[in-house]
């Protein structure tokens, strides 16, 4: 009996060392890449799950750095193997200063969005510039808003006298953050009559340069702003600039607030908006087994269903009732391109950065 045990037991320990084998070779090598992301997507190449995906379906880790998007295509890239920026304008931006790379691929997609508060909301739809449609929010009269804005227009003027001094829509800096440069392109197809703009005047750019001035600091990162507009409230951060996919992202990491943030916190759709098509650049061909990976059907689930990113795979379907948030449309249908690369550059070197 006892033989028999003991061979049964020997005959276990062959079998699973055999399969313990076996999963190793099945497994691809480890390797670590290193680059640099926009802050939107850090939460996203954090979660433990992409993570696992990416390191045991792809055999790939991750060493990242937050920086912003306009920043990180216009610095020496020397040491990454890939950069993330938020925007096609960036990958732009890259090539056109002569930068290197094997591949780029847009991953997923993110509109243009203003977050805001109950009590803002409500006064601009009272004042005709906010309108509320199957519970989803758009500004459908974005040129007089930002007229108000330029000319100077008090919080009191809409209604709201318990908010501090003139009106304003808060950017991170458009020299190092998408976000912002995204916002300052459309300002300025707003400022020439809701056209793409096609050849900016020096009078259309002036006019941009004036709403940005008067933002104050300005963040280097949509991620920090996103922060401090949920951390400060509706007394410093009316309206701010941002993705989409923040709001979600915030109610899956953030549970317990989320019955708080469906009272409190609005998205706004500006009517029309621009995507952020967040394109990865491969600077080598470790870079390129990264787009590979996350073009995965598992990880662009994740990145909707835990991220708020919309998928960049052609004919995925973005379910918005998968969230608890309220006021996310399935489709964004008013959009309009940024204007072409030249007249962008000009943009951030009037606002302050320029395109090395």
């Amino acid at each position: 009996m006892r033989t028999y045990l003991g061979a049964f037991i020997l005959l276990a320990v062959i079998v699973v060392a055999g399969w313990w084998q076996w999963q190793r070779t099945q497994q691809p090598s480890l390797v670590m890449l290193t680059g640099r992301v926009g802050g939107e997507k850090m939460g996203f190449l954090q979660d433990p799950a992409v993570q696992s995906v990416l390191r045991q379906r792809y055999g790939i880790a991750l060493n990242v750095q937050r920086y912003g998007s306009v920043e990180m295509v216009t610095d020496n890239p020397t040491g990454q193997q890939f950069l993330w920026p938020a925007s096609d304008v960036d990958l732009e931006y890259y090539r056109d200063r002569g930068g290197q790379l094997v591949q780029a691929h847009n991953i997923f997609h993110s509109p243009i969005v203003v977050y805001s508060w109950d009590i803002v909301v409500e006064a601009l739809i009272q004042n005709g510039m906010v309108e509320q449609r199957d519970k989803s929010y758009y500004i459908t009269d974005l040129p007089r808003l930002i007229d108000m804005v330029e000319v100077r227009k008090s919080w009191a003027d809409v209604g709201l006298i318990q908010l501090y001094g003139t009106i304003k829509i808060i950017s991170t800096d458009p020299a190092k953050s998408n976000s912002g440069n995204s916002f300052a392109g459309l300002l300025s197809n707003l400022f020439n009559d809701g056209d793409t703009v096609s050849a900016a005047s020096a009078a259309l750019m002036d006019q941009v340069a004036a709403i940005f001035s008067r933002m104050g600091f300005l963040e280097h990162s949509s991620g920090v702003l996103w922060d401090k507009f949920i951390s400060q409230g509706t007394g410093a951060y009316p309206l701010i600039v941002g993705y989409e996919n923040q709001l979600i992202e915030y109610s899956v990491d953030n549970p317990e607030v989320l019955d708080l943030l469906r009272q409190k916190v609005r998205i706004l759709y500006p009517q029309p908006t621009v995507w952020s098509s967040h394109p990865l650049i491969a600077l080598d061909d470790n870079g390129k087994r990264l787009i590979e990976a996350l073009q995965d059907a598992e990880i662009q689930q994740l990145a909707w269903e835990r991220h708020g990113f919309r998928s960049g795979l052609m004919g995925a379907q973005n379910d918005p009732h998968v969230h608890r948030v309220i006021g996310l449309p399935e489709s964004i249908d008013a959009v309009m391109p940024l204007p072409p690369v030249a007249v962008m550059a000009q943009l951030l070197s009037t606002l302050g950065g320029s395109v090395r």
